[in-house]
């Protein structure tokens, strides 16, 4: 046993050391062993039992994940978590397995993405305990903000006086440096001014002025993040999103936008995480175009899922158009996921619907369309700086429920069950579905809010009275009860079939413009599922030849129950109507 552990402890030594080397490129040994020796400590790693399995994936189609707010959910003389927490084991029927809780820290601008105290929760969300309580009987998954931290933070307050922990964590730049191809998701000035007690510095912020980069290139950054990993993984943490992750390594001259030693800087962190608790995952949080979102499964070695930011544009612009060319294409030249690996599903967010994933996908034109219809149903858009002064659009701020009430013909009376529709296609795809509370409620556009905060993002960020959301759950004229029992059906019925595992084959179907269509088949072959969608307003028919299904099987919608013994027929499609299609 003893040769065991040593030779598990050397590989994991040896692993660290090579992603060190490539990050720092020291030629110093000692520092760079010095630092494989802190990493190992912080982590609590100096006696490895066993290597970690390749190529395990930790899910199963009985996994989805609820994207909420630590404080959406409130509640007079009650701590919010404890809100949350009667909400997800009274209102939500054993449906969702993990709840992505986003960030639950004191914060000082962006609703918790600008973290001022990494290791205390925020007073109005609740304490540890309460997280713990929530981690024992949901998998959690935590924001590890990484690439900025709060300018009101206590470390940035040390960097303006120049001394105290945390004075040297900050990236600074100088005014000469060559900055015109850095790539940003906002429009504010990248460097911000500021008086230190060493004279003025400017500081890099790729976000706001008020959430300032990190320096990875100081070691004692990295201790730092790989701490807070550790703290976070006695807390219950099991999955950490990497908010932002691809902005993390900054060099003049570049980009700064997916540097190889970012992508090393995760690999970095499975390695770490994967050795100190072989089921937790990462998850890149990566809002750029499709190709360079894909580079962070690396090998299978780099992150565990990434978020399948196309999705939510494409399928968007085919339910308001009736027209799935755009989402056909995409999806055909999406490779399927590696075992170790899988997608991560969504279409809805705390943020807006990104339009960069969908760049050299949908035309310009397309988006135009888009974003104008958007804007008839009550939602905004956010722009990014063009290194050559000019402006793009971001992403569309709107709240998902009111983004499907209708077409680029106008409203209409077909919002909800196209708002079925869309989350019918999201929890048949490969990978593992994460659906925002405020989807899985149907809640509006918060437009009191926005006046509010300033900000368009908070149109989605809803905090619901939850004696009123109790009201309207259980009346059955609301189309908030609706909702919600649609989509609880919906899930529950996903988490009985195999060929919903998130790495179970997909194939895409070519059905016409109005039917988007696509093959499921299970791990071990015995299950098929054809996953039939009329996309748009008018009713469709399909011709059951098409499929090929094989007659000596027998053939069901696992939504209404309906069998389908004359295999050449046809099937007849309501308006956003869909078929979970099974031999099974």
């Amino acid at each position: 046993m003893d040769s065991v552990l040593s030779s598990a402890s050397m590989q994991l030594a040896g692993q660290i050391e090579n992603h060190l080397q490539t990050i720092y490129q020291m030629a110093d040994s000692e520092v760079i062993t010095q630092l494989v020796s802190d990493l190992i400590s912080i982590m609590r790693l100096g006696s490895v039992e066993q290597l970690p399995k390749p190529y395990q994936n930790h899910w199963s189609q009985q996994d989805v994940i609820m994207i909420t707010y630590g404080d959406s959910l409130y509640r007079d003389g009650e701590r919010a978590m404890t809100t949350l927490h009667t909400f997800l084991n009274e209102q939500c029927d054993g449906v969702i397995s993990g709840v992505h809780l986003l960030p639950f820290f004191p914060y000082s601008s962006d609703d918790g993405f600008a973290v001022s105290d990494y290791y205390q929760v925020r007073e109005s969300v609740g304490e540890w305990q309460d997280i713990q309580r929530l981690s024992a009987e949901y998998r959690l998954m935590s924001d590890l903000v990484i690439n900025h931290g709060s300018s009101e933070s206590e470390w940035f307050q040390n960097f303006i006086k120049g001394e105290g922990y945390g004075h040297d964590f900050f990236f600074t730049a100088s005014l000469d440096d060559d900055l015109s191809g850095v790539v940003r998701p906002r429009t504010s000035s990248l460097l911000r001014e500021v008086e230190t007690s060493a004279g003025l510095k400017h500081v890099w912020c790729t976000f706001s002025h008020d959430q300032v980069d990190f320096d990875f290139r100081n070691t004692e950054v990295l201790k730092e993040f790989v701490r807070i990993v550790r703290f976070y993984l006695d807390q219950g943490v099991n999955i950490f999103r990497l908010d932002a992750i691809a902005f993390l390594w900054k060099e003049a001259g570049s980009s700064c936008l997916n540097l190889e030693q970012t992508h090393e800087v995760v690999r970095l962190l499975r390695t770490l995480i994967e050795y100190a608790c072989p089921t937790a995952m990462i998850i890149t949080e990566t809002n750029i175009p499709s190709r360079e979102n894909l580079s962070y499964f690396g090998n299978a070695n780099e992150a565990h899922c990434v978020y399948n930011f196309s999705l939510p544009p494409l399928l968007l612009h085919a339910l308001i158009t009736g027209q799935n060319f755009y989402l056909k294409q995409w999806m055909m030249s999406m490779p399927p996921a590696q075992d170790g690996t899988a997608f991560f599903n969504f279409i809805a967010s705390h943020d807006g619907i990104g339009l960069r994933p969908v760049e050299g996908i949908l035309p310009d034109s397309e988006v135009d369309l888009m974003i104008a219809t958007m804007q008839e149903f009550g939602g905004h858009v956010s722009w990014r700086a063009l290194d050559n002064g000019e402006k793009k659009p971001y992403e569309i701020n709107i709240a998902l429920f009111e983004a499907l009430q209708g077409t680029v013909e106008g409203k209409d009376a077909l919002g909800e069950a196209r708002f079925l529709c869309a989350h019918n296609i999201m929890l048949a795809l490969e990978g593992i579905p994460g659906i925002y509370l405020h989807s899985l409620l149907g809640t509006l556009n918060d437009h009191e809010r926005v006046e509010t905060t300033g900000h368009f993002r908070s149109i989605n960020r809803h905090q619901w009275d939850y004696s009123e959301l109790e009201r309207l759950l259980a009346d059955d004229t609301s189309h908030y009860h609706r909702v919600f029992s649609g989509m609880k059906r919906l899930i529950y019925i996903r988490s009985l079939q195999k060929a919903f595992h998130p790495n179970a084959t997909q194939f895409t179907l070519h059905l016409g413009e109005q039917i988007f269509g696509f093959w499921r088949q299970s791990i071990d072959r015995t299950q098929n599922i054809f996953c039939l969608n009329n996309i748009s307003a008018q009713p469709a028919t399909l011709s059951l030849s098409d499929l090929n299904l094989i007659s000596t099987q027998d053939w069901s919608d696992l939504l209404s129950g309906e069998r389908y013994d004359d295999l050449l027929g046809s099937i007849e499609l309501a308006p956003y109507q869909s078929i979970w299609l099974s031999n099974r």
